[in-house]
């Protein structure tokens, strides 16, 4: 099976500041991927060279196979690929529904799975809000109207970056559980969180980067039986 996004001998810099080294990633259809890793040490940049917001200084990305290093977003969207940012980027000025309504759209099979009234159903505290608009939410809320909104336009694949960063516990755990729903309803997924006991409950495989290299890439069983691994490369 070809990968729905794939990184090879990746490259970024910001300026004269070196940071991807050389990265190889990639996610498979049906997988759910931890990325995971301290402060600084690459993992938004990654994902931001993947969908095309940065652009590579070397390597390439391919697209379910299709050569599109350095395309635009837009292009790569296009092809099933939803990205949740750190930081949210919710149109405070629209409502909810209208923060919903405005992403709708099928999926690249003409897939049409995850509707309006499903979001609402798997995001109730959202239903509640409909009318309010985005910079009235709370911040749990806020990550919970993006998620909606990418699920709105059917990916194949949802990067989610800080998942849980910031939120009350209680949120947090609303958060991992909806994680949980979306990878059973098969939608491939790329998790970035500091709780790396939470991401590797759900996850296939995690990728841990270090100074924008690659360090480990393993399943979440291998993970845990390097306890040392743990403490050197995710412990505070």
């Amino acid at each position: 099976m070809s990968a729905l996004i794939e990184a090879k001998g990746l490259h970024t810099h910001y300026g004269a500041s070196h940071i991807l080294r050389g990265v190889d990633f990639h996610v498979d259809k049906g997988q759910t991927i931890g990325l995971m890793g301290r402060n600084g040490m690459g993992k938004t940049t990654l994902l931001k060279t993947l969908m095309g917001i940065v652009k590579p200084s070397g390597g390439q990305v391919q697209v379910k196979g299709r050569l599109m290093t350095g395309a635009p977003t837009f292009e790569i969207a296009r092809q099933g690929i939803a990205y949740v940012p750190e930081g949210r980027g919710i149109f405070g000025n629209l409502s909810v529904k209208e923060n919903l309504i405005m992403s709708a759209r099928a999926g690249t099979q003409g897939q049409r799975d995850w509707t309006y009234e499903r979001v609402l159903d798997t995001f109730p505290r959202l239903a509640e809000r409909l009318n309010h608009g985005g910079q009235q939410l709370s911040g749990g809320e806020q990550q919970m109207l993006t998620i909606g909104r990418a699920l709105m336009t059917n990916p194949d694949l949802l990067i989610l970056d800080e998942a849980t960063e910031g939120l009350a516990p209680l949120i947090a755990r609303e958060i991992w559980r909806i994680c949980g729903l979306i990878r059973e309803s098969g939608i491939s997924s790329v998790i970035v969180d500091k709780n790396w006991k939470h991401v590797t409950q759900i996850t296939d495989r995690n990728v841990i980067l270090v100074k924008g290299e690659v360090v480990f890439e393993g399943s979440s069983a291998q993970l845990h039986a390097q306890p040392e691994l743990l403490a050197q490369y995710l412990g505070v």
